[in-house]
């Protein structure tokens, strides 16, 4: 039975971990949230601040990260016309999330590359 348990409370982790997973997950997602979050808001500007990048696959993951809630495509009507991206509030969500990687990144980049 404690062992069904463990399995159980297991699970309750492991359900939003994976929900949340799927959201960010894959090489552009962050990156580009990162961008954006910073202040690139034109596509080009995303784009050359991601290294590797094509616009094809910026495309998509804009779209998805925009289905998602992240980030807001605004269109300026103007001549010629402007397409801005802007995080949405929901996307600050993510900044201790971020910030909480970067430091284990760069902890774990110590660990690995410290001489014993």
């Amino acid at each position: 039975m404690a062992n069904k348990m463990g399995y159980l409370s297991c699970l309750d982790t492991v359900k939003p971990v994976r929900d949340a997973i799927e959201v960010i997950n894959g090489k552009w997602k962050l990156p580009i949230i990162i961008s954006v979050m910073t202040g690139n808001e034109r596509f080009t500007d995303i784009q050359e601040s991601i290294p590797g990048i094509t616009p094809k696959v910026l495309a998509k993951e804009l779209k998805d990260l925009e289905q998602h809630q992240l980030i807001k495509r605004v269109v300026i009507d103007d001549y010629p016309v402007r397409i801005l991206y802007k995080p949405e509030p929901y996307a600050d969500t993510l900044t201790p999330i971020i910030d909480a990687l970067k430091g284990w990144g760069l902890n774990h980049r110590k660990k690995i590359f410290e001489k014993e």
